[in-house]
């Protein structure tokens, strides 16, 4: 399975003629298997996509171009079809994620309601197959009766990481998933996206600030500027022969925070 944006332009209805658009004619596949840093400063237009990718804009956005998977236009499919579409093809890590639980349901009851929405799973069976989750995820088991209050902010993003994993989708977007986390704590996140990707041959997209971050964990980077895609290639191809200047100013940049 693959996703297509092809030549995908975005505005938001609230932007003012003069400012340039969220994304201007963007052209990316995303893979089953491939692991896609997608790099750039705030503004650049990499949460937009992926939100375009979900259908999750603002009413009244301007959107051009197309988005396909499996020979169908993402862009064109009724709302129900493209609710089912989501968590069970491509499911979400948000910007934010540890601060997206609902404070008086325990955190097992909010991923066993995505499981019962978007599968097939028996009403008996999901209270296991949430455990084993929050366990796939380093969780300990009475983590299911707790409530989100009660975890730390990595166990939280991890939780997180459970419910966007639940319906066993095809792709994960995970966008900025080590925000507001420590050091430590994000590596051991980024360690279980990996996993989690190559264990079940799922594609990703990850939406970071940091260019050292994609090339220590995804297989190919592109990088945003104005909503422009300025590069795109293998994380060889970004570190050894980067062809924009933003890159190169990027790359400059992180050698400089390692000195």
């Amino acid at each position: 399975m693959m996703v297509n944006l092809s030549n995908l332009s975005i505005r938001y209805s609230n932007s003012p003629l003069p400012y340039p658009p969220a994304l201007d004619d963007v052209s990316l596949s995303l893979r089953m298997g491939e692991i896609l840093g997608l790099v750039g400063e705030s503004g650049s237009g990499k949460s937009t996509l992926l939100m375009a990718i979900l259908r999750l804009l603002p009413k009244g956005t301007f959107v051009k171009g197309t988005i396909t998977s499996e020979g169908q236009d993402l862009l064109s499919l009724d709302e129900e079809d493209m609710r089912l579409f989501r968590w069970d093809r491509i499911s979400l890590v948000p910007q934010g994620a540890m601060n997206g639980f609902t404070p008086v349901l325990t955190v097992g009851y909010q991923i066993a309601e995505v499981l019962l929405e978007h599968s097939d799973i028996p009403i008996g069976e999901s209270t296991k197959e949430v455990r084993r989750l929050l366990s796939e995820v380093g969780l300990p088991e009475d983590a299911y009766e707790r409530y989100p209050h009660e975890l730390s902010g990595g166990q939280k993003q991890r939780a997180a990481i459970a419910t966007a994993l639940a319906c066993a989708p095809y792709f994960l977007l995970a966008d900025e998933p080590t925000t507001a986390l420590d050091v430590i704590t994000q590596a051991e996140v980024i360690s279980l996206l990996r996993r989690a990707v190559k264990k079940r041959n799922m594609g990703m997209v990850l939406v970071t600030h940091d260019i050292a971050l994609a090339s220590s964990i995804c297989d190919s980077i592109a990088v945003l500027r104005h909503g422009k895609l300025v590069d795109h290639g293998t994380v060889e191809e970004i570190l050894s022969h980067p062809t924009d200047e933003h890159t190169k100013s990027l790359l400059r940049a992180q050698e400089e925070m390692e000195r």
